[in-house]
């Protein structure tokens, strides 16, 4: 009798154990997923701004007086190189705002120069910054998707007792730069 009941003590211990190494890798494999989601996003991030020194130079040829937008374009650069060094999704997102609205003004040149509007150069980053845009569209979508799973699996039962234990938290959703 005290034979069999040590055998299933010792039964449950193993399939406790088993348990908790299986959520364990299942709740840090869906954060480790967050982490390379994020990763995808300052990559096109990084893209689009290295884009902007062609697109500066080549605004610059046509229309040489609109410092102040390239200006406001540099330091849009710089602010968005320096927030996908960070962790905070929010930087990430405020510092896109301002890239965006920089970008929006020296794009916005374009109507005003029609010889920088029919300049292959011009349309060509044009099309790239178009482009970078989608594949980064894409990356947040696949980001937001990524922090869903992992915010699941830290609040439903049993995954939530072992995200504590695996030092895994709620993940903050990428919002969209308005």
């Amino acid at each position: 009798m005290v034979t069999f009941v040590l055998v299933l003590v010792l039964l449950i211990a193993v399939l406790v154990l088993g348990g908790f190494v299986v959520g364990y890798n299942k709740v840090r494999s869906a954060d480790v997923r967050v982490d390379e989601a994020l990763g995808g996003i300052d990559v096109q991030l990084t893209r689009r701004a290295s884009l902007i020194p062609s697109l500066i130079s080549t605004v610059q040829t046509f229309a040489a007086h609109e410092k102040a937008i390239l200006d406001h374009v540099a330091d849009a650069q710089a602010a968005l190189a320096a927030a996908t060094s960070g962790k905070s999704v929010a930087q990430r997102t405020s510092a896109e705002q301002q890239f965006d609205s920089a970008v929006g003004q020296v794009l916005a040149l374009g109507q005003s120069y029609p010889q920088l509007n029919s300049s292959n150069n011009f349309l060509n980053l044009q099309q790239n910054l178009a482009d970078t845009e989608d594949k980064l569209a894409f990356a947040r979508q696949y980001y937001n998707d990524a922090v869903a799973g992992v915010n699941k699996l830290t609040t439903t039962i049993p995954w939530m007792f072992v995200a504590g234990m695996a030092g895994v938290k709620q993940r903050e959703f990428y919002q969209v730069p308005k």
